[in-house]
This record gives C-alpha cells, sequence and structure tokens, in this order.
C-alpha cells in the first residue's frame, strides 16, 4: 500500500506543469500550457480539433512575435480570430502594453473593440511592425492565396506595410500549387462587372479557369443567397476556379493587378516573412527565403 500511495503521489506531481489555463475565450476541450506551448484534452483519443490547432496557431503567433509597444496588423477569418482573441488577453494582463492594432475588415474591428485593444488606421500608422492573418492556401515558397472571407483588398494594404507577416495556417492549407485547392478571389469594381469577369477568364495566365462572381455574402466563397457578394469597400468579388495549379503565381498577380476594374486580388507573393503550421505531429514553423514583396 504504501508503495502504491507513493506512486500515487508522484503521479499527481508530474502532472502539475499542466494545470488548464484560464483563457477569456475557453475552447471546446481543455487547454494546457508548457513552456508557450498549448496542449488540448480531446475526447477523441487526445486529437486537436480543427479549431483548436487554429487557436494553438493564433496564440503561438502572438505569444512569439508581438512585444510592447508595437502597431500590430490583426488579419480576418477563423484562425486570425485566435491571434486577436490573445492579443486581447495579454493586453488585459499586462503583459503587454502600448499596442495599437490595424484590423483588416469591419468584424476584426469588432472584436478587437469587444477586446478593447486600442484600434488605429493606416492614415495615421503607415509601418507596421508585425502582421499576423490566416491564409486559405499556402506553396512551397509560401506564396498565398488569401480572401476567402472576402477581405483580401484591407488585408493586403495592412499586411504589405508590416515589417514581419506571419502566416498562420493548418497543415490542411499547405499545398504543392495554388489554384485547385481553392478558388482565387479577385476584388473588382461593381462598373462593368461582367465585362471586367470576362475580361480576367481571358487572361494568358488565367487559361482554362472558371470565373464565378460571388453571391450572397462576401465572407464566404459559398453561395448564400441571390444578391451580388458586396465586400467592406463597395466592390464585388469575382472567385477563380481552376483544375489545375497556377504555373506562374507572380505573373498571374501581376497580370490580374494590371486589368483595369480589377481592384485587387488574393494573390499575397513574396510578402511571407513565416508560417506557423499546426499538425497532427505538432506545431512547426516555417521561414521564408529573402523575397522582395510582389504582391
Amino acid at each position: 500500500m504504501k508503495l502504491f500511495a507513493a506512486a500515487i503521489t508522484l503521479l499527481a506531481g508530474s502532472t502539475s506543469a499542466f494545470a488548464p489555463v484560464k483563457l477569456a475565450h475557453q475552447p471546446t476541450s481543455r487547454a494546457y500550457y508548457l513552456n508557450k506551448k498549448y496542449y488540448f484534452a480531446s475526447s477523441s483519443l487526445n486529437m486537436a480539433t480543427q479549431d483548436e490547432l487554429k487557436q494553438q496557431v493564433g496564440y503561438k503567433a502572438v505569444d512569439d512575435y508581438v512585444q510592447s509597444g508595437m502597431v500590430v496588423g490583426l488579419g480576418t477569418g477563423s484562425t486570425a480570430y485566435f491571434a486577436v482573441e490573445r492579443l486581447g488577453q495579454l493586453l488585459a494582463s499586462g503583459e503587454l502594453k502600448d499596442i495599437v492594432a490595424i484590423p483588416t475588415s469591419v468584424r476584426t474591428k469588432e472584436q478587437a473593440e469587444s477586446l478593447k485593444i486600442p484600434l488605429v488606421t493606416l492614415d495615421t500608422h503607415s509601418k507596421l511592425d508585425v502582421a499576423i492573418d490566416g491564409a486559405d492556401e499556402v506553396d512551397p515558397d509560401l506564396n498565398l492565396v488569401k480572401g476567402g472571407g472576402g477581405a483580401l483588398l484591407r488585408e493586403k494594404m495592412v499586411e504589405v506595410c508590416a515589417d514581419k507577416f506571419i502566416v498562420i495556417v493548418d497543415e490542411s492549407k499547405l499545398c504543392d500549387g495554388l489554384g485547385p485547392g481553392f478558388p482565387l478571389p479577385v476584388e473588382i469594381t461593381p462598373f462593368c462587372h461582367e465585362h471586367t469577369l470576362r475580361t480576367i477568364a481571358a487572361l494568358p495566365s488565367c487559361k482554362g479557369c472558371d470565373a464565378v462572381l460571388r453571391m450572397g455574402s462576401s465572407s464566404t466563397n459559398k453561395p448564400d443567397g441571390d444578391e451580388i457578394a458586396i465586400t467592406d469597400n463597395g466592390n464585388y468579388i469575382v472567385d477563380l476556379h481552376f483544375k489545375e495549379a497556377i504555373k506562374d503565381a507572380p505573373q498571374m498577380a501581376s497580370e490580374l493587378k494590371n486589368t483595369v476594374g480589377v481592384v485587387d486580388h488574393g494573390l499575397f507573393c513574396g510578402m511571407t516573412t513565416a508560417v506557423i503550421i499546426a499538425g497532427k505531429d505538432g506545431i512547426s514553423v516555417k521561414e521564408a527565403k529573402e523575397l522582395s514583396k510582389t504582391a
């Protein structure tokens, strides 16, 4: 019995380092924190859900790349949500101070305001220390497809101004080539939008794509209404569906940007500083080579 009691005492002591984290937004399963890493005790064989993976990378991005006194770009989407949440927590606890942030959408602005994160705009702060955002696809060169949530213009305007652009994804977003796995969004002006849609589809680099006008909500590329989707900027979105991988993403980015009627597109080329990836084997970080910003 004495041996059994000693074993129980040893076991209790060894697990004390994994005390549950008190989070402002509790995850669906218990979260544990050790050495700046998050561990989740889920009901299904300790496998983290996709939302839990998103939380891991969102929190790590803020913990590793944000310091007091910084100007921070806040991304948009289900993964960026957790980075905004974490920033709010650390400001509320006093671990971070003198932070100002620039949101990339109306919904991110509303979330940040609810967490009492001080907000500014590019009009007063044109230089950012870091921006953190998710991505819909990431290729081996760390080029991205973004804009599935409809905020691509504001995201690019903010993130191109950041000294560091940290991308947070789960491993399902990694691909060998951009295009087939996720439609490429292109924001266009409402004026003569059908003409612009046809012009885009006829570009040499876009040959073979199916150009579809986004309908319903601008925050999803799945049709969910009968009205044309309208972005925060009052524009429309055309989603380009590809059957094969884009052969030259920077070339396509250039052709789209030079098309009259196109406001901007969801190709983010040469902008990424690092990608934080959550997967079944844990969290990994892939850093970009020195690349010029060619978005």
